[in-house]
């Protein structure tokens, strides 16, 4: 089905159409398209789908650029001084959060267009994360990296989602935004990059000296239980109940998955959404997921396909050297 089939499937027999106006899901309907302007900003082109038609609308300094490069037709040009959805469309038609877990579901399954968009993204991004993170000297400061890991992304043609940069001193936090501290013996480095609407998201660790964090095996047990939780149909709290009793299982305290959100479903979405205890829907097949697993100064993160073999790596670098968990190759640490 299309996205214009599978919206229309969610509308009430009252209703005459829905408003669509946050970015990620105008872009999955519209294809994957670049819907921001700032990164991470709000959507700059609303859609209504109605019955009879379909209405693209954006900004006059928008319309010309949506129409000639992001192959979007018959955009209504809105003059910038004015509302981008008219008071009418608010009154006649639902707003988009009516129909917000319906729609979630709808993007949920890829086709095979995203799906191959998918993998040739992870296998792009994994392999600009490898060419930064074999660079990396223990002087580097975390900002400087962090310059380098964009510019990687933005040679594949894709955009920074997500940038943090974890050196031996700020190892311990879980979302490390760079600063100007030098690396020194180890780093983490975190990307999320987005391109054709569609987000991967993966972490990687670099150590220069020293003897890795003996905890690795353990919490890559942990992601190994939880990829194996993640099959078509299985529900999102069921898998996420397998990932909370899996710390305790290996060694970790069983409260640590509150230190930090475990991830959960992705796509157009950093997280579509943050799974968390209790979570309705259930697993789709040829869905995407970027769990994380951590603990302090310590995770595992890939984006991966749920298929009918099992869970395909998308973010996997022959480069980077691997470890076998549970039949599966995992990163190791890299040492430069």
């Amino acid at each position: 089905m299309t996205p214009r089939e599978r919206v229309l499937a969610l509308l009430p027999d009252d209703a005459d159409g829905v408003v669509l106006e946050t970015a990620g899901v105008v872009s999955w309907y519209l294809g994957g398209v670049r819907t921001s302007v700032p990164l991470g900003g709000p959507s700059v082109v609303a859609v209504l789908v109605a019955r009879d038609r379909d209405e693209v609308r954006a900004p006059v300094m928008e319309a010309e650029r949506l129409a000639a490069e992001e192959g979007v037709a018959a955009v209504v040009a809105v003059p910038w001084t004015e509302p981008l959805v008219p008071s009418e469309w608010r009154e006649r038609y639902l707003a988009e959060e009516s129909l917000e877990g319906g729609l979630r579901a709808a993007r949920a399954s890829l086709t095979d267009v995203e799906v191959s968009r998918y993998r040739a993204l992870g296998g792009d991004v994994a392999a600009a994360v490898t060419a930064v993170a074999a660079s990396l000297r223990p002087d580097a400061d975390e900002r400087t990296v962090a310059g380098a890991l964009a510019e990687r992304v933005y040679a594949i043609g894709a955009e920074p989602v997500v940038l943090l940069v974890a050196g031996a001193s700020r190892i311990g936090y879980r979302h490390p935004v760079p600063t100007a501290a030098r690396l020194g013996d180890c780093a983490m480095l975190v990307v999320g990059a987005r391109r054709h609407g569609l987000i991967v998201n993966l972490t990687r660790s670099v150590r220069f000296a020293g003897a890795d964090d003996p905890r690795e095996p353990g919490i890559r047990r942990v992601e190994a239980d939880v990829l194996d939780a993640t099959v078509p149909g299985a529900g999102l709290a069921e898998v996420f109940a397998v990932l909370q009793a899996s710390y305790a299982a290996h060694g970790f305290d069983a409260e640590e998955w509150r230190g930090h959100h475990q991830g959960g479903p992705t796509g157009y979405l950093g997280r579509d959404p943050k799974v968390v205890p209790g979570t309705a829907g259930a697993v789709a097949h040829h869905q995407a997921f970027a769990w994380n697993p951590s603990a302090r100064g310590l995770k595992v993160e890939d984006t991966i396909l749920t298929t009918e073999h099992g869970v395909e790596l998308l973010t996997h670098d022959p480069a980077w050297p691997t470890t076998d968990v549970a039949g599966r190759p995992r990163p190791a640490t890299l040492h430069p």
